[in-house]
């Protein structure tokens, strides 16, 4: 029995460790994690200035995030982001199933290309989808679940472009997004299942605020005005 209680007594004193280190150093995990998984995901280049989690109640913010573009398009990136507030429960940080109460993405400035063959948003999504695997991401199986029970993206700058803009943009509309219980039917979602959740909302928004036909004919009007006027001066 003092084996036993020796034994026990050690394992307590790992696990105090373990949740003391976590707590310390939850901003650096997060903020690797951000930089790491959502770079292979989405085969763009992903960064992150600073991650400020509070271990007492899962509360803070994470600060100037970018997601770059794919190979082959224009423009300087697909979203950049000076803060997101996230409210994360902190006693499911230890368990399987991460419990992220709100995640506010406030004011994103969001880049809409359409390159040759798709945009940069359908490429970003055939990305994740391709990191996952055809087996409903059974590469991310081992890691974390989350959940997120509400995710809004809330007074977006939201800039359309297109291959013969060459990285020129024009602003478009975007209204305010709000997803609820994300991952909650199926017990958790991996991250590369939310990337594709949040993307694919994005997406649709944009699709319907941005019609590259009407940008087409528009810029191709203003530029025949444009050459018109120039041609003007020299008459």
């Amino acid at each position: 029995m003092k084996k036993l209680a020796a034994v026990l007594l050690v394992l307590a004193v790992i696990v105090a460790a373990g949740v003391f280190w976590l707590s310390g150093n939850i901003d650096g995990l997060i903020k690797a994690a951000i930089a790491s998984y959502g770079s292979a995901m989405t085969q763009a280049t992903v960064s992150v200035d600073a991650v400020r989690i509070a271990p007492a109640d899962g509360k803070g913010t994470i600060s100037n995030i970018q997601i770059g573009n794919p190979a082959g398009f224009k423009t300087a990136y697909a979203m950049k982001v000076g803060q997101i507030d996230v409210d994360i429960d902190i006693a499911s940080v230890a368990r399987d199933v991460v419990v992220i109460r709100r995640i506010a993405i406030n004011a994103p400035d969001v880049i809409y290309e359409k390159g040759d063959a798709m945009t940069n948003f359908d490429a970003i999504q055939k990305n994740i989808a391709s990191y996952l695997g055809p087996t409903d991401g059974k590469k991310d199986d081992k890691g974390k679940k989350l959940i997120v029970e509400e995710l809004t993206i809330r007074d977006a700058r939201a800039q359309a472009s297109a291959a013969f803009m060459n990285g020129k943009t024009v602003n478009v509309p975007l209204p305010d997004i709000t997803l609820k219980n994300l991952g909650k039917a199926k017990g958790g979602i991996t991250a590369g299942e939310l990337g594709q959740e949040v993307a694919g909302a994005l997406k649709a928004k944009l699709t319907g605020a941005v019609s590259f036909d009407r940008l087409m004919k528009s810029t191709g009007e203003a530029l025949d005005k444009a050459g018109a006027a120039v041609k003007g001066l020299f008459k």
